[in-house]
């Protein structure tokens, strides 16, 4: 299963209301517009993956490799990109658009993943799409 964004312009096109005299705030940025917006995303949650699960994540600039190792606990193995050159157990802690509101365990297409690593967060570039690989694509026999 492959998802692509091609949505950007849902996340931008709607704003909150100004209070008068003062800028609009991107809707995505209020925590009600957030919320809207991701219901309306493409993505999978990581608590419905099964140990194992493969993921290809291509964000923007880098080509992840994911590998669910503890749903319940959050728990992937990521490789790709400059933070993880190697596979590198850490925690997942969502997709936010870059800001303060996350939504929590959820690979969302055109947001970005955050992973919790040496006590330090890492935030990826949106994602543009997202594959769940066939269990004959992973490395093998186990």
């Amino acid at each position: 299963m492959t998802r692509s964004a091609n949505r950007r312009s849902d996340v931008n096109s709607t704003q909150a209301p100004a209070p008068s005299g003062r800028e609009c705030v991107p809707r995505h940025c209020t925590l009600d517009g957030f919320a809207e917006v991701v219901s309306r995303s493409d993505g999978i949650a990581l608590r419905d993956l099964d140990p194992i699960t493969a993921l290809r994540v291509q964000t923007v600039n880098t080509l992840y490799e994911i590998t669910v190792a503890s749903p319940s606990r959050d728990t992937v193995l990521v490789r790709g990109g400059r933070f993880f050159p190697r596979a590198t157990e850490v925690r997942f802690g969502g997709s936010s658009f870059g800001g303060s509101c996350l939504k929590l365990a959820w690979f969302g297409i055109g947001l970005h993943m955050e992973f919790h690593h040496d006590g330090a967060w890492v935030v990826t570039s949106p994602i543009r799409s997202l594959t769940v690989l066939a269990a004959s694509a992973l490395p093998g026999p186990f």
